[in-house]
């Protein structure tokens, strides 16, 4: 295991980093494999992403990841700004 990193965290990880099927699918792979709801499981991913251990560990992941979050993020405030 990874300094830092709990048997979950690295198991997170690796679960993200191997998934390819689609959202639905998804949600019920984290139930099974990790007995967690689908929002507990997000939970854990976005804090786990900003630690320095998850970067170590899986860096091009944990740079995706990010990335995408802050895609996410980018439209989101895009669509409530007001229009001038």
């Amino acid at each position: 295991m990874p300094p830092g990193l709990s048997d979950l965290e690295v198991a997170v990880l690796d679960f993200e980093r191997n998934w390819l099927a689609g959202p639905a699918a998804k949600e019920q792979a984290i139930r099974t494999q990790f007995s967690l709801s689908a929002a507990r499981y997000y939970q854990i991913l976005g804090r786990l992403i900003e630690t320095p251990a998850a970067l170590v560990h899986d860096p091009l992941l944990v740079k995706r990841l990010l990335r995408q979050r802050d895609e996410r993020r980018e439209l989101r405030a895009a669509r409530v700004r007001p229009i001038d």
